[in-house]
């Protein structure tokens, strides 16, 4: 199973460059089946602070470190597995069971004999 975290936006303060908001995506893949999970997170930046990362020098790195001091990784991690493994090997399934049989060409036509 691969796991892979991205962020896919910032918004930022222009006046102090401090990112206020990240948005975060993680997909799981099993090679066949995939799925994932969206959200944002957002700081407080404080620019007088040390280590303070001003938006122009931050990476995708810094970013995704952020967001996982704020979120439960392994939890995400660990449902998006379980959602990939229904997806692998389902216990429940919809439909229609008349949608699948075919019905004669004159009935689907609308035409008798």
């Amino acid at each position: 199973m691969t796991t892979i975290w991205t962020i896919a936006e910032c918004e930022r303060d222009i006046a102090t460059g401090g990112i206020t908001v990240a948005h975060w995506r993680c997909v799981a893949n099993d090679g066949d089946n995939s799925a994932q999970s969206y959200g944002t997170v957002g700081f407080s930046p404080d620019p007088t602070a040390p280590g303070f990362k001003p938006y122009a020098n931050v990476t995708e790195a810094d970013v995704l470190a952020w967001v996982w001091d704020r979120l439960d990784k392994a939890q995400i991690e660990e449902a998006l597995a379980s959602q990939v493994a229904m997806l692998a090997n389902p216990v429940s399934a919809v439909g229609l069971p008349w949608a699948t049989r075919r019905a004669a060409p004159a009935a689907r036509a609308g035409r008798m004999g």
